[in-house]
């Protein structure tokens, strides 16, 4: 079965939209999350420099923010920074855990809900 150019653009725009409304929704969630942090929030909606806010959140020193372009040790700092942004929270390591692989959902969940930031002492 061969895809015609008709069906590649429509599949090509549809993967766009949704992509970018997964976007919107995480950046959302991001600034209500900072927000809440007493970070600020429209800084959520700046792609690479949330990730720095995201760091920050964590109590991981912002510099870990640059791991993030390393093939691989990023899933792994991906991870610990979910972790660490959960327990801030109050939360547990399943939440960290959703954190990682439901990023969109999760912090939406931690902006709206009434969990409290307790800035974590540093690691």
């Amino acid at each position: 079965m061969t895809l015609s150019a008709d069906n590649i653009a429509t599949i090509t725009t549809l993967s766009s939209i949704f992509g970018l409304a997964l976007y919107v929704v995480f950046a959302a969630g991001l600034w209500k999350t900072l927000a809440k942090a007493g970070e600020p929030g429209w800084m959520a909606i700046v792609p690479i420099l949330n990730w720095y806010f995201m760091v920050k959140l964590s109590g991981r020193p912002g510099w870990w923010m640059l791991m993030f372009f390393v093939p691989i040790l990023n899933l792994v700092i991906w991870l610990m920074v979910a972790l660490d942004t959960a327990y801030a929270f109050g939360k547990t390591t399943l939440t960290g855990i959703l954190l990682f692989f439901l990023p969109w959902v999760m912090y939406l969940v931690l902006g709206f809900s009434d969990a409290t930031y307790r800035k974590p002492s540093g690691n």
